[in-house]
């Protein structure tokens, strides 16, 4: 298995030796960098202040949507595409041939566009590789779709369940010899010119490449400014007689009266799950105590994503669960980018919905690094 992981993932491995990784945080990015370090014969270390896979984690979710067209930036439906290819084979590696193991359900991913626009955004996808459906919002109901809107289907795209993708990362790694996962232990500080990792134990750790991915709270250890947002998303279960339509439904975007909103369906255990863009707003951290964090303002939050129109009838659901996420961004470019902070220290603080989709390429990202460090 890990001979075709090796030739499914990785490239020519020439030049490459044996060095120390040590990574901070056992997110997405901090264990799919580190199964790919191993894959390329290295020695992983992952400290983690919480538990692993870490329930208090930005990445830690039922699903996550996985899609590639963006419509007006060729270079950017390539990389999500690319990703898109990188997860089929990590669910493979990490999964392997077991009935009902893997974490991609490839169920199709519908956004709304403007009818005059459909017709362009449909070709800009056929130009990219992508297979695409045309669907009208009849289609699609119970779906809220805007008015004067269609919706364009990947069919190739869908969900990750998250918290499998992380418990299968996890125990891959818990079971090979050259990773090693440390749950429990507080990081405090990096040293961007020493690569030296302080402890709250008061240990250290030392690395030939260190790589902090820590989500929101990367900054606390390294220089690199980020925005902190806050979302609050409702967990939904649909009526009795709606339970057959929502099994063949796709996760969708730009959805709702304003075009706002988004929704992942339910399905392999996980809850129908929507919110919407007006409910993201930036806050000073990832544990800073705002008037939001009260339960009476989150649930207001709650009843403005219900009356946002991303369902039909929306008042027939039931509300399993009200619950709210951080993600962050790089202050400087909005995106999720990987910064190098020293001379054998990384980091990359992106985390949230993008952040996810968008780990594997890290990963790869953080291969060259590696490369870089063997030379």
């Amino acid at each position: 298995m890990a001979e075709m992981a090796r030739s499914a993932l990785d490239e020519p491995l020439r030049g490459w030796t044996d060095q120390r990784i040590v990574i901070v945080g056992a997110g997405v990015t901090g264990l799919l960098a580190a199964v790919r370090a191993v894959l390329l014969g290295h020695h992983v270390v992952v400290l983690e202040r919480g538990a692993i896979p870490n329930p208090g984690a930005s990445s830690f979710d039922h699903h996550r949507a996985v899609r590639a067209l963006v419509p007006g930036d060729p270079s950017a439906t390539r990389r999500a595409a690319a990703a898109h290819r990188r997860w089929v084979e990590l669910e493979s590696l990490l999964c392997g041939p077991r009935p009902g193991a893997g974490f991609y359900r490839r169920i199709g991913v519908v956004t709304a566009w403007p009818e005059a626009e459909v017709p362009a955004v449909a070709a800009a996808a056929r130009d990219a590789g992508l297979r695409v459906e045309l669907v009208g919002p009849r289609e699609m109901w119970p779906i809220g779709f805007p008015d004067g809107t269609s919706g364009v289907l990947e069919l190739d795209a869908g969900v990750l369940l998250a918290d499998r993708v992380l418990a299968a990362a996890a125990q891959w790694l818990d079971r090979h010899p050259a990773a090693e996962l440390r749950p429990g232990h507080e990081v405090v500080a990096v040293d961007a010119d020493t690569a030296r990792v302080e402890l709250a134990d008061g240990t250290a750790e030392h690395g030939d490449l260190v790589l902090v991915a820590a989500g929101p709270w990367s900054s606390r250890l390294v220089d690199v400014p980020v925005v902190v947002h806050r979302q609050t998303m409702v967990y939904l279960t649909p009526p009795a007689e709606l339970a057959g339509r929502w099994e063949r439904m796709p996760s969708a975007g730009r959805i709702g009266a304003d075009g706002r909103g988004w929704l992942l369906p339910p399905g392999a255990g996980a809850h129908l799950k929507i919110s919407t863009d007006a409910a993201c707003r930036e806050v000073a951290s990832a544990g800073d105590g705002v008037a939001d964090d009260t339960d009476a303002d989150e649930r207001a939050w709650a009843d403005k994503i219900l009356a946002a129109g991303i369902l039909a009838d929306a008042d027939a659901y039931t509300v399993a669960a009200v619950k709210r996420c951080h993600y962050a961004v790089d202050a400087g470019t909005g995106a999720g980018r990987l910064a190098r902070v020293g001379t054998s220290v990384w980091a990359r603080a992106a985390s949230g919905g993008d952040g996810f989709r968008t780990a594997p390429l890290v990963a790869d990202q953080i291969a060259g690094a590696l490369l870089g460090v063997a030379a």
